[in-house]
Protein backbone atom coordinates (compact mmCIF):
# COMPACT_ATOMS: atom_id res chain seq x y z
CA UNK A 1 0.00 0.00 0.00
CA UNK A 2 1.52 3.28 -1.06
CA UNK A 3 1.71 6.12 1.42
CA UNK A 4 3.31 9.46 2.02
CA UNK A 5 6.38 8.88 4.07
CA UNK A 6 7.67 11.40 6.54
CA UNK A 7 6.90 12.78 9.92
CA UNK A 8 4.19 15.16 11.05
CA UNK A 9 6.48 17.82 12.50
CA UNK A 10 7.28 16.85 16.10
CA UNK A 11 4.98 16.24 19.06
CA UNK A 12 2.87 19.37 18.53
CA UNK A 13 2.58 18.63 14.83
CA UNK A 14 1.43 15.09 15.58
CA UNK A 15 -1.22 16.35 18.00
CA UNK A 16 -2.54 18.79 15.41
CA UNK A 17 -2.48 16.09 12.76
CA UNK A 18 -4.35 13.63 15.01
CA UNK A 19 -6.97 16.24 15.81
CA UNK A 20 -7.48 16.91 12.09
CA UNK A 21 -7.53 13.16 11.37
CA UNK A 22 -10.23 12.64 14.04
CA UNK A 23 -12.59 15.08 12.23
CA UNK A 24 -13.55 17.44 15.12
CA UNK A 25 -16.65 18.58 13.19
CA UNK A 26 -17.91 15.01 13.44
CA UNK A 27 -16.98 14.15 17.04
CA UNK A 28 -20.59 14.36 18.14
CA UNK A 29 -21.63 11.86 15.46
CA UNK A 30 -20.46 9.16 17.89
CA UNK A 31 -20.65 10.87 21.29
CA UNK A 32 -24.01 12.54 20.56
CA UNK A 33 -25.88 9.25 20.19
CA UNK A 34 -24.46 8.18 23.57
CA UNK A 35 -25.98 11.27 25.19
CA UNK A 36 -29.32 10.71 23.45
CA UNK A 37 -29.41 7.02 24.38
CA UNK A 38 -28.54 7.72 28.01
CA UNK A 39 -31.15 10.46 28.45
CA UNK A 40 -33.92 8.36 26.91
CA UNK A 41 -33.02 5.38 29.10
CA UNK A 42 -32.65 7.36 32.35
CA UNK A 43 -35.36 7.08 34.98
CA UNK A 44 -33.77 9.57 37.38
CA UNK A 45 -31.30 12.43 36.99
CA UNK A 46 -28.80 10.28 38.85
CA UNK A 47 -28.73 7.90 35.88
CA UNK A 48 -27.34 10.61 33.62
CA UNK A 49 -23.91 11.10 35.14
CA UNK A 50 -22.33 7.89 36.31
CA UNK A 51 -18.83 6.43 35.82
CA UNK A 52 -20.29 4.24 33.06
CA UNK A 53 -22.11 6.99 31.13
CA UNK A 54 -19.24 9.48 31.48
CA UNK A 55 -16.70 6.85 30.47
CA UNK A 56 -18.67 5.88 27.39
CA UNK A 57 -19.19 9.51 26.38
CA UNK A 58 -15.47 10.24 26.80
CA UNK A 59 -14.41 7.25 24.72
CA UNK A 60 -16.83 7.94 21.89
CA UNK A 61 -16.04 11.66 21.88
CA UNK A 62 -12.38 11.35 20.88
CA UNK A 63 -10.62 7.95 21.03
CA UNK A 64 -13.37 6.24 19.01
CA UNK A 65 -13.05 8.92 16.33
CA UNK A 66 -9.28 8.43 16.20
CA UNK A 67 -9.90 4.70 15.75
CA UNK A 68 -12.63 5.06 13.13
CA UNK A 69 -11.07 7.75 10.96
CA UNK A 70 -7.52 6.56 11.54
CA UNK A 71 -8.34 3.14 10.11
CA UNK A 72 -10.19 4.87 7.28
CA UNK A 73 -7.23 7.09 6.36
CA UNK A 74 -4.67 4.29 6.57
CA UNK A 75 -6.53 2.10 4.10
CA UNK A 76 -7.70 4.99 1.90
CA UNK A 77 -4.29 6.50 1.27
CA UNK A 78 -4.37 5.85 -2.49
CA UNK A 79 -8.00 6.95 -2.87
CA UNK A 80 -7.42 10.16 -0.89
CA UNK A 81 -4.60 11.27 -3.17
CA UNK A 82 -7.22 12.71 -5.54
CA UNK A 83 -9.76 13.82 -2.92
CA UNK A 84 -9.99 17.64 -2.55
CA UNK A 85 -11.54 17.35 0.94
CA UNK A 86 -8.11 16.22 2.16
CA UNK A 87 -6.51 19.52 1.22
CA UNK A 88 -7.73 21.52 4.24
CA UNK A 89 -10.65 20.12 6.27
CA UNK A 90 -9.32 16.58 6.62
CA UNK A 91 -5.92 14.90 6.75
CA UNK A 92 -4.06 12.67 4.32
CA UNK A 93 -2.28 9.70 5.82
CA UNK A 94 1.43 10.45 6.18
CA UNK A 95 2.74 7.10 7.34
CA UNK A 96 3.94 8.35 10.74
CA UNK A 97 4.63 5.40 13.06
CA UNK A 98 3.90 7.41 16.22
CA UNK A 99 0.49 8.42 14.86
CA UNK A 100 -0.14 4.78 13.90
CA UNK A 101 0.64 3.79 17.49
CA UNK A 102 -1.93 6.28 18.81
CA UNK A 103 -4.55 4.88 16.44
CA UNK A 104 -3.74 1.37 17.65
CA UNK A 105 -3.97 2.55 21.27
CA UNK A 106 -7.38 4.14 20.62
CA UNK A 107 -8.50 0.83 19.14
CA UNK A 108 -7.31 -1.24 22.08
CA UNK A 109 -8.73 1.31 24.53
CA UNK A 110 -12.11 0.37 23.07
CA UNK A 111 -11.71 -3.05 24.70
CA UNK A 112 -12.13 -1.26 28.01
CA UNK A 113 -15.66 -0.26 27.09
CA UNK A 114 -16.66 -3.93 27.34
CA UNK A 115 -15.55 -3.94 30.98
CA UNK A 116 -17.32 -0.62 31.54
CA UNK A 117 -20.71 -1.56 30.04
CA UNK A 118 -23.04 -4.40 31.08
CA UNK A 119 -23.29 -7.55 28.90
CA UNK A 120 -26.58 -6.38 27.35
CA UNK A 121 -24.57 -3.60 25.64
CA UNK A 122 -21.82 -5.88 24.32
CA UNK A 123 -23.47 -6.80 20.98
CA UNK A 124 -23.71 -3.10 20.11
CA UNK A 125 -20.10 -2.50 21.12
CA UNK A 126 -18.95 -5.50 19.08
CA UNK A 127 -20.99 -4.29 16.12
CA UNK A 128 -19.39 -0.86 16.30
CA UNK A 129 -15.82 -2.15 16.30
CA UNK A 130 -16.37 -4.83 13.66
CA UNK A 131 -18.21 -2.50 11.28
CA UNK A 132 -15.85 0.39 12.05
CA UNK A 133 -12.83 -1.70 11.11
CA UNK A 134 -14.30 -3.65 8.21
CA UNK A 135 -15.86 -0.55 6.64
CA UNK A 136 -12.37 0.52 5.56
CA UNK A 137 -10.10 -2.48 6.02
CA UNK A 138 -9.74 -5.71 4.06
CA UNK A 139 -10.97 -8.33 3.62
CA UNK A 140 -14.55 -7.00 3.58
CA UNK A 141 -13.92 -3.25 3.05
CA UNK A 142 -17.63 -2.45 2.92
CA UNK A 143 -17.00 1.06 1.62
CA UNK A 144 -16.07 -0.33 -1.81
CA UNK A 145 -19.33 -2.24 -2.32
CA UNK A 146 -22.47 -0.33 -3.35
CA UNK A 147 -25.29 -0.53 -0.79
CA UNK A 148 -23.12 -2.34 1.76
CA UNK A 149 -21.18 0.90 2.25
CA UNK A 150 -24.46 2.60 3.11
CA UNK A 151 -25.92 -0.17 5.28
CA UNK A 152 -22.71 -0.68 7.26
CA UNK A 153 -22.81 2.95 8.41
CA UNK A 154 -25.40 1.96 10.96
CA UNK A 155 -22.26 1.75 13.10
CA UNK A 156 -22.77 5.43 13.92
CA UNK A 157 -25.93 4.79 15.94
CA UNK A 158 -24.53 1.83 17.85
CA UNK A 159 -22.91 4.06 20.53
CA UNK A 160 -26.43 5.34 21.25
CA UNK A 161 -27.64 1.76 21.67
CA UNK A 162 -24.70 1.14 24.01
CA UNK A 163 -25.62 4.17 26.12
CA UNK A 164 -29.28 3.15 26.29
CA UNK A 165 -28.51 -0.46 27.17
CA UNK A 166 -25.93 0.54 29.79
CA UNK A 167 -28.48 2.67 31.66
CA UNK A 168 -31.71 0.74 31.07
CA UNK A 169 -30.19 -2.72 31.34
CA UNK A 170 -32.29 -3.66 28.30
CA UNK A 171 -32.17 -3.35 24.54
CA UNK A 172 -33.44 -0.11 22.95
CA UNK A 173 -36.77 -0.21 21.06
CA UNK A 174 -36.43 -1.99 17.72
CA UNK A 175 -38.20 0.83 15.87
CA UNK A 176 -35.71 3.36 17.26
CA UNK A 177 -32.80 1.22 16.09
CA UNK A 178 -34.34 0.75 12.65
CA UNK A 179 -35.16 4.44 12.25
CA UNK A 180 -31.70 5.51 13.34
CA UNK A 181 -30.08 2.95 11.03
CA UNK A 182 -32.03 4.34 8.07
CA UNK A 183 -30.98 7.84 9.08
CA UNK A 184 -27.29 6.84 9.01
CA UNK A 185 -27.71 5.26 5.59
CA UNK A 186 -28.99 8.54 4.20
CA UNK A 187 -26.36 10.56 6.03
CA UNK A 188 -23.48 8.42 4.81
CA UNK A 189 -24.63 8.35 1.21
CA UNK A 190 -25.22 12.10 1.11
CA UNK A 191 -21.69 12.64 2.43
CA UNK A 192 -20.38 10.48 -0.43
CA UNK A 193 -21.80 12.77 -3.14
CA UNK A 194 -18.81 15.18 -3.06
CA UNK A 195 -16.54 12.13 -3.43
CA UNK A 196 -18.19 10.74 -6.58
CA UNK A 197 -15.60 12.03 -9.04
CA UNK A 198 -12.50 11.35 -6.85
CA UNK A 199 -13.81 7.85 -6.09
CA UNK A 200 -14.49 7.13 -9.75
CA UNK A 201 -11.03 8.39 -10.65
CA UNK A 202 -9.55 6.00 -8.07
CA UNK A 203 -11.69 3.09 -9.27
CA UNK A 204 -13.71 2.93 -6.03
CA UNK A 205 -17.31 1.73 -6.30
CA UNK A 206 -19.79 3.15 -3.78
CA UNK A 207 -23.54 3.60 -3.64
CA UNK A 208 -23.01 7.18 -4.81
CA UNK A 209 -20.73 6.29 -7.74
CA UNK A 210 -23.11 3.51 -8.75
CA UNK A 211 -26.24 5.68 -8.65
CA UNK A 212 -24.78 8.97 -9.84
CA UNK A 213 -25.52 12.32 -8.24
CA UNK A 214 -29.21 12.69 -9.18
CA UNK A 215 -30.27 9.21 -8.08
CA UNK A 216 -28.12 9.47 -4.94
CA UNK A 217 -30.15 12.50 -3.92
CA UNK A 218 -33.31 10.41 -4.40
CA UNK A 219 -31.80 7.54 -2.40
CA UNK A 220 -31.00 9.88 0.51
CA UNK A 221 -34.49 11.36 0.32
CA UNK A 222 -36.00 7.85 0.50
CA UNK A 223 -33.79 6.82 3.44
CA UNK A 224 -34.65 9.94 5.44
CA UNK A 225 -38.36 9.74 4.69
CA UNK A 226 -38.32 6.11 5.84
CA UNK A 227 -36.36 7.07 8.97
CA UNK A 228 -38.93 9.74 9.86
CA UNK A 229 -41.79 7.29 9.31
CA UNK A 230 -40.21 4.56 11.44
CA UNK A 231 -39.30 6.99 14.24
CA UNK A 232 -42.93 8.12 14.25
CA UNK A 233 -43.76 4.62 15.51
CA UNK A 234 -41.67 5.42 18.59
CA UNK A 235 -42.96 8.98 19.00
CA UNK A 236 -44.74 11.11 16.42
CA UNK A 237 -42.81 14.18 17.59
CA UNK A 238 -39.50 12.49 16.79
CA UNK A 239 -40.81 11.52 13.37
CA UNK A 240 -41.79 15.11 12.67
CA UNK A 241 -38.39 16.37 13.79
CA UNK A 242 -36.65 13.95 11.41
CA UNK A 243 -38.63 15.39 8.48
CA UNK A 244 -36.00 18.16 8.52
CA UNK A 245 -33.61 15.81 6.69
CA UNK A 246 -35.70 14.93 3.61
CA UNK A 247 -36.91 18.54 3.48
CA UNK A 248 -33.35 19.88 3.41
CA UNK A 249 -32.02 17.39 0.88
CA UNK A 250 -34.96 18.15 -1.40
CA UNK A 251 -34.26 21.88 -1.06
CA UNK A 252 -30.57 21.35 -1.87
CA UNK A 253 -31.44 19.25 -4.91
CA UNK A 254 -33.83 21.90 -6.23
CA UNK A 255 -31.46 24.82 -5.58
CA UNK A 256 -28.17 26.05 -7.00
CA UNK A 257 -26.28 25.19 -3.82
CA UNK A 258 -23.09 23.24 -4.44
CA UNK A 259 -23.37 19.88 -2.67
CA UNK A 260 -19.72 20.22 -1.58
CA UNK A 261 -20.81 23.28 0.42
CA UNK A 262 -24.10 21.79 1.65
CA UNK A 263 -22.24 18.73 2.97
CA UNK A 264 -20.69 20.90 5.69
CA UNK A 265 -24.09 22.13 6.89
CA UNK A 266 -25.02 18.72 8.22
CA UNK A 267 -22.84 18.71 11.35
CA UNK A 268 -24.82 21.80 12.41
CA UNK A 269 -28.17 20.19 11.59
CA UNK A 270 -27.21 16.94 13.30
CA UNK A 271 -26.09 18.78 16.43
CA UNK A 272 -29.34 20.78 16.50
CA UNK A 273 -31.51 17.69 16.06
CA UNK A 274 -29.53 15.72 18.64
CA UNK A 275 -29.80 18.62 21.09
CA UNK A 276 -33.58 18.82 20.63
CA UNK A 277 -33.91 15.06 21.14
CA UNK A 278 -31.82 15.24 24.31
CA UNK A 279 -33.75 18.23 25.66
CA UNK A 280 -37.02 16.43 24.94
CA UNK A 281 -35.83 13.39 26.87
CA UNK A 282 -34.68 15.60 29.75
CA UNK A 283 -38.06 17.36 29.82
CA UNK A 284 -39.77 13.97 30.10
CA UNK A 285 -37.38 12.97 32.87
CA UNK A 286 -37.85 16.15 34.90
CA UNK A 287 -41.50 17.01 34.35
CA UNK A 288 -43.39 13.95 33.16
Amino acid sequence: MAHRSGRTGGALGRVRYLLTLSRPRFWLYLAGPVAVGVTFAAETTGDLFTPVTLGLFAYFLLPANVFLYGVNDVFDVDVDAANPKKEDREARWRGDSAVAAVIAAATFLGAGTFALAPPVAWPYLAGFFVLGFQYSAPPLRFKTTPLLDSVSNGLYILPGAVGYAAVAGAHPPLAALAGAWLWTMGMHTFSAIPDIEPDRAAGIRTTATFLGERRTFLYCLACWLAAAAVFALVDVRIGLLLVAYPALVFAIYRSDVDVDRAYWWYPILNTAVGTLLTLGALWRLLYA
